[in-house]
């Protein structure tokens, strides 16, 4: 077990209290005990972080100093681990907790998986049961794939990256290293890319080939079920830095910057373009063609119809919700405001030709 000085140093912190106590790991401040860690980020929940039993928190020096002036009765001998960004330091002392507790899987191939023997899998990389690896396909050094996952023909992953089980990876896609791709994920299907050929007497929808790629950077998260189209001729780009939340749709030729982080069930049309550092919200929605500015943060449940071109800007479009029968009278309104305007208007032009 990691002592509280090791920690300290390891994820520069400050430490306060017994440079010698040892911990087991993270727990949330209503359950932690006298042998584990939890933190405090939002000055709401100083109260709870005072009356906790945690035997260390991870702290900002504002809570610090409230926490001395308001001891709760199993602080007495509680270390404090003081960082700028407590939660950021939680989420990397868990990493760490969660890499130490469970063991890395061993390097080899089940015998029930298919390699073809044109694809590069170095003897780091772990292949599990029924793992399919097709022709052409690049692994870097301890790639981890898991049961039944399906490698295409001609993709790349580079090294360090977890697919767990059941992902379906299209021919041609590249992933970057240290990447973690969930269950379900399919990544490089093809787009949704139809011409549209009618006439009086009838017609068809007449499939565009999708003959592009995926990029996937690097410490990219990519959620269970989540779906990445290929490209229709450009590449559908990931940019490093990104977490995807589960059941989330990103069509052709998207490009998403580096470190954004997208909500779960948000879908993002064809050939939009996210700048780096934006947020997006669960059940957010893109129209296609778009660019969005750097930091652009977007609230769960709104549409984005055209672009954004100033940077750091955060937009809602989510009415709240309220009883039905409401909704129903504000929505007549809603659909009289056009009339409404017209009367206001020539209300107006009356008024300036009698001045």
């Amino acid at each position: 077990m990691p002592t509280a000085i090791e920690l300290a140093e390891q994820f520069q912190a400050s430490l306060v209290g017994e440079a010698s106590l040892d911990f087991l790991g993270l727990a949330p401040l209503e359950r932690a005990q006298s042998n584990q860690i939890s933190f405090l980020s939002n000055p709401l929940y100083r109260q709870q972080a005072s009356d906790s039993a945690a035997g260390a928190l991870i702290v900002g020096k504002a809570d610090l100093e409230f926490l001395q002036v308001h001891p709760g009765p199993n602080s007495k001998n509680r270390v404090y681990f003081v960082a700028k960004n407590p939660y950021a330091t939680f989420a990397r002392m868990a990493q760490y907790f969660a890499k130490s507790g469970s063991p890395p899987q061993t390097p080899g191939v089940h015998p029930s998986a298919v390699v073809d023997t044109t694809a590069v899998v170095p003897a780091s990389c772990h292949i599990g049961p029924f793992v399919q690896i097709g022709p052409g396909v690049k692994l870097g050094e301890r790639v981890c794939i898991l049961g039944n996952t399906s490698i295409a023909r001609d993709c790349s992953i580079a090294s360090d990256t977890v697919i767990n089980p059941t992902v379906s990876i299209y021919c041609k896609t590249q992933i970057g290293e240290r990447c973690i791709i969930h269950s379900g994920a399919v990544i490089g299907a093809d787009g949704f890319g139809f011409a549209p050929d009618f006439s009086a007497t009838g017609g068809e929808w007449v499939k565009i080939p999708q003959t592009g790629g995926v990029i996937i950077g690097n410490d990219v998260e990519i959620g269970a079920s989540t779906t990445i189209d290929r490209g229709a001729m450009s590449d559908t780009v990931i940019g490093s830095g990104t977490k995807i939340d589960n059941q989330v749709q990103i069509a052709h030729n998207v490009v998403v910057g580096n470190c954004c982080v997208i909500a779960g069930c948000a879908a993002i049309s064809g050939s939009t373009k996210i700048g780096n550092f934006c947020i997006i919200g669960g059940a957010a929605n893109f129209a296609g063609h778009l660019t969005i500015a750097d930091r652009t943060t977007v609230s769960g449940n709104t549409s984005i119809i055209r672009s954004i071109t100033e940077p750091g800007q955060h937009f809602t479009g989510v009415y709240p919700s309220m009883l039905h029968s409401a909704w129903e009278k504000n929505a007549a309104i809603l659909r009289g405001l056009d009339k409404i305007r017209q009367r206001l208007r020539l209300l107006d032009k009356n008024k300036n030709s009698e001045s």
